[in-house]
């Protein structure tokens, strides 16, 4: 039987947990608006086309149904910075063999790419533009392609998909086409 002296010490000691649990999350709170506070703004690190990249075992994505374009990545060339940036060497392969390719990075954090530099097959070597530019990710335009490697598995959310080889695995796998 629950006497009123036993009611009141019970919501007493209610009132005094629930308090405290108020208290911990200010206290949590307040140490991450410090944190955030304290962080450095984000820096890109300095970074350089690989030296090599092969067509030959691309891991290949869907960009479109309607795209006559192949598109995929070159697993060797897939990492991701200590800036967390993901970079890879992506390539479109045309119907009759032509292929466009870009190195590029992926800022999973901020929703954007930025293409480093472009292929040029008549001099085998790679084009640096001079002004390279984060440009939003989109499903319309020229980023599409990074748009989709980025939601079919580079990117978890706003986050990076863990390593080059989980990425790569869930590429594999298609879970985000299953959505």
């Amino acid at each position: 039987m629950i006497t009123s002296h036993s009611w009141l010490l019970s919501r007493k000691a209610a009132l005094a947990r629930a308090s405290l649990l108020a208290l911990t999350c200010l206290i949590c709170t307040n140490f991450t608006w410090a944190a955030d506070d304290d962080e450095k703004p984000w820096q890109e690190m300095a970074t350089e086309a690989p030296k090599t990249f092969s067509t030959d075992q691309l891991q290949t994505f869907t960009v479109s149904q309607n795209s006559s374009l192949t598109y995929g990545i070159d697993p060797q060339t897939l990492t991701v910075g200590e800036d967390w940036v993901v970079r890879f060497v992506m390539v479109a392969r045309s119907p009759s063999g032509a292929l466009n390719v870009l190195y590029e990075g992926i800022r999973c954090q901020s929703g954007e790419v930025k293409t480093y530099a472009r292929w040029d097959n008549n001099r085998s070597a790679w084009h640096t533009p001079q002004n390279t530019t984060w440009k939003p990710l989109s499903l319309d335009g020229a980023t599409r392609p990074a748009t989709v490697l980025a939601m079919e598995g580079l990117c978890n959310g706003n986050s990076v998909n863990g390593t080059p080889r989980k990425m790569l695995a869930t590429l594999k796998t298609g879970r985000y086409l299953q959505r």
